[in-house]
């Protein structure tokens, strides 16, 4: 029997009196681009943050082939193979933008998987190109608009060459046009296009979004929580069918932008 590729079992996590996530089990293929939606405070951004070792499960356990993450550090996992951007941005505002990158490329992973380029500015430029900032990579972080930082964070995650990416809400503060750019760019990553060079294979994807339409075009799978608890698994086309989800998220009125 061949080993998950990632393999989330019965994990949960409180605070205080508030489950953030309750018993949520899933399993996802090396293959997988997946979407994570629900309401406000359903818990998403809390399961992203115990899978990348940020938050602990108070109980259970998520296995990255084979191996199992709990009590890991973060940059151990990172190194494993999985990275990560969140809804609150920290970047290094007073160093250039292409400074920023710089730091995810000096990362072990990064360095060994790096070969293919001479320097590590190279890769750096590259990562931001494919953000679609290069012409901004002497600025000093702190001059970016909330979408660009945005990108900033999605050049970061990709410059440590993870096997596994979570973008949490990469389409958040971008333009209809830019958004529609950005889901381009993040499919040609899923299908092994990185850097501008190909790849024979791509990362594997979970999404957070709230610009539904958008990611149901790219996703293959859609997971649904609400008050912590995994409500739906299912294809885009049957969660926009199914009772519960439209009731908890998307409103009698359906599938909303």
């Amino acid at each position: 029997m061949q080993t998950p590729f990632l393999e989330v079992d019965n994990i949960s996590k409180s605070f205080g009196g508030l489950k953030a996530t309750s018993n949520i089990s899933f399993r996802m293929g090396r293959d997988e681009m997946i979407g994570l939606i629900g309401p406000n405070g359903a818990g998403k951004t809390t399961l992203l943050r115990q899978i990348t070792g940020i938050l602990k499960p108070d109980s259970g356990s998520i296995r990255f082939k084979g191996r199992k993450l709990n009590g890991m550090k973060i940059w151990d996992i990172v190194n494993m193979g999985i990275a990560g951007t969140f809804q609150n941005m920290r970047p290094f505002r007073r160093l250039p933008i292409i400074a920023n990158v710089m730091v995810s490329c000096l990362s072990p992973r990064a360095m060994k998987r790096g070969e293919w380029v001479k320097r590590i500015e190279a890769k750096a430029m590259d990562a931001l190109e494919f953000a679609g900032i290069s012409d901004m990579a002497l600025e000093k972080a702190s001059t970016l608009s909330q979408g660009d930082l945005k990108r900033l964070e999605v050049a970061r995650a990709i410059a440590t060459e993870p096997e596994l990416l979570l973008l949490d809400e990469p389409f958040g503060g971008l333009s209809p046009s830019e958004t529609e750019l950005m889901a381009k760019s993040i499919q040609r990553l899923h299908k092994g296009g990185r850097f501008g060079r190909l790849h024979s294979e791509g990362p594997a994807m979970i999404i957070i979004e709230h610009k539904l339409q958008q990611l149901m075009k790219i996703v293959d799978r859609v997971i649904v929580l609400n008050f912590g608890n995994l409500v739906a698994d299912c294809s885009p086309d049957e969660v926009i069918c199914n009772k519960e989800v439209v009731e908890c998220y998307l409103g009698e009125g359906g599938l909303q932008t």
